[in-house]
């Protein structure tokens, strides 16, 4: 990073870094729009990167990162990046990438990065694997410094310090330097400037007082599994109840509610956990797996309890490796369900997935809810304005879900109507329902999504043309044929057929847009049809 003047880097660090907070955002669950299938109505975008494995900087567009691990909305609207493989913190605002802190001057021979361990200034600090971020109450940046097996700081100033940790991997109790981890995974900060760490590792989770005392909450494992022959590792394992004697598998993602408790991601249990920190407790409050009669949930040479995937009630929903939690302003839990590429969300007792997990098979495209696909998301972070920012690891990219929102010039009355998009679709007559099915003017339709429309009187059809591929319908008789590059398919049965009123022709508008593969919602509460783009890839 170049270097600036003193002055001026301490006044854009201390802007940047002040009046934050670690829960934002309007209300994820109640403000948000629901479909036909109760499902919340998302978007997934880009924000940077191309998905190239690499370091560069400028237009997010065009910009690269290698293995984004960590994520943090800021007051200002800008986003910090953990690039782990960069060994580099990272800056998001107003669509350019910089370098925020740390440098890296080597390489390895495969021509990658080569991290350190340096306190200074931002732009004269090294990091190692650095991975999750957060604020404290007075605008510090915590950084979980994997590879160093540290917790880092850097103050308003600019100022790089080591908080706890040594460099050395160990599994010791003290205070500052003295004290040793074994790669920490994230960190938060609570009110009273205590911070507790996702000592993964060590399936641990420890707290750090303000004058830098390290102490473990839980219980070690003691569960040991030989990984190949003659190699013993001590393994996680899994309990609740009193927090002295819970013990942990691999833990990695933390965040505080609005009472001050911790919800843990417990990736290796395939669970999230719950500390209260007043009654010193641990609970599972969401995943599920198979428990035998003595109450162990692993196989005997297993590492972790097995993944897998389902929505519903908490305690029967299942995840992949769950990783990184935000809290959203109404109490809601969003989690990086990093193995199923996908986005959850616990929310009074339910878990529903916001975007991806579709094929449950990694992918990059932007589009809708589960038309969206993502590789290995990691990290969450929740802003100002409610959106969701996502570290998608081996999609090298920071992607953004938004909750749809219908057009702000849809009149709020009890016509039917319809929208594409951000577009709303009006009409010379309007929509009508028939047989619980959306029936639409033929030709405004056609007109608003680009497709042209014609007539055979022979078979009393009507055929919407774009692109070499026609969709054709037959006037008071159901079933749609899609005709590609004027090669017939079957007839597909539908339940409503088109009708002519009025010298107006209705098409019945889901058999229609789902044949063109656009997803298609319908909102009651607005009495609104909702067409959008399933899916695009952003390069």
């Amino acid at each position: 990073m170049k270097k600036v003047s003193k002055i001026v880097a301490t006044a854009f660090i201390s802007s940047l870094l002040m009046g934050t907070s670690t829960v934002w955002g309007a209300s994820f669950s109640v403000d948000s729009l629901k479909g036909s299938n109760d499902q919340i109505l998302t978007d997934v975008t880009s924000l940077a990167g191309i998905g190239d494995f690499g370091n560069e900087n400028g237009a997010s567009a065009s910009t690269s990162f290698r293995n984004p691990s960590g994520v943090i909305a800021l007051s200002d609207g800008s986003i910090l990046i953990s690039d782990t493989r960069n060994h580099v913190i990272r800056k998001l605002k107003d669509g350019q990438v910089t370098t925020f802190a740390g440098l890296n001057l080597l390489k390895d021979a495969k021509g990658f990065p080569v991290g350190g361990r340096y306190d200074g200034k931002t732009d004269a600090s090294f990091f190692q694997e650095p991975m999750g971020l957060s604020l404290d109450s007075k605008g510090n940046l915590l950084i979980a410094d994997a590879g160093n097996h540290a917790i880092r700081k850097i103050d308003s100033e600019g100022n790089v310090t080591t908080i706890a940790g040594n460099g050395e991997v160990g599994m010791k109790d003290g205070t500052g330097s003295t004290a040793t981890f074994n790669r920490p995974s994230d960190v938060v900060a609570a009110a009273d400037g205590t911070l507790y760490v996702a000592d993964t590792l060590n399936h641990l989770i420890r707290s750090i007082s303000p004058n830098g005392e390290v102490k473990s909450l839980n219980a070690l494992s003691g569960r040991l599994i030989e990984v190949t022959p003659g190699q013993v590792v001590q393994a996680g394992d899994y309990l609740d109840g009193a927090l002295q004697m819970a013990k942990f598998n691999e833990p990695t993602g933390l965040a505080l509610d609005s009472k001050g408790n911790l919800y843990v991601s417990d990736t290796g249990n395939q669970r999230i956990r719950y500390i209260d920190l007043k009654q010193n407790t641990v609970t599972t409050v969401a995943g599920s797996s198979t428990i035998d009669d003595k109450g162990t949930v692993y196989s005997k040479t297993a590492l972790y309890a097995p993944g897998d995937y389902a929505d519903g009630p908490a305690n029967k929903a299942l995840f992949n490796s769950p990783r990184g939690l935000a809290v959203t302003a109404d109490g809601g839990l969003v989690i990086a369900d990093s193995l199923n590429h996908s986005i959850r969300y616990l929310d009074k007792g339910q878990v529903t997935t916001l975007a991806g997990a579709a094929s449950l098979r990694g992918g990059e495209t932007d589009g809708v809810e589960r038309s969206a696909a993502f590789k290995n998301p990691v990290d969450v972070a929740i802003t100002s304005d409610g959106n969701i920012i996502v570290a998608d690891a081996y999609n090298n990219k920071i992607r953004k879900i938004s909750a749809y929102q219908l057009p702000a010039n849809l009149p709020k009355d009890a016509n039917v109507k319809v929208v594409y998009g951000p577009q709303w679709i009006q009409f010379d007559v309007q929509p009508e329902i028939d047989n619980g099915r959306t029936m639409v003017p033929v030709r405004a339709i056609t007109e608003a999504l680009g497709y042209t429309v014609t007539f055979n009187d022979a078979n009393r059809s009507v055929q919407l043309a774009k692109d070499g591929v026609t969709i054709e319908l037959y006037i008071d008789k159901t079933g749609v044929k899609r005709i590609v590059q004027g090669k017939d398919s079957a007839v597909k049965e539908t339940d409503v057929a088109p009708y002519i009123k009025e010298d107006h022709t209705y098409v019945p508008v889901r058999f229609f847009a789902e044949e063109i593969g656009l997803d298609v919602q319908w909102n009651d509460a607005a009495r609104t049809a909702i067409l959008r783009t399933k899916s695009t890839i952003t390069r």
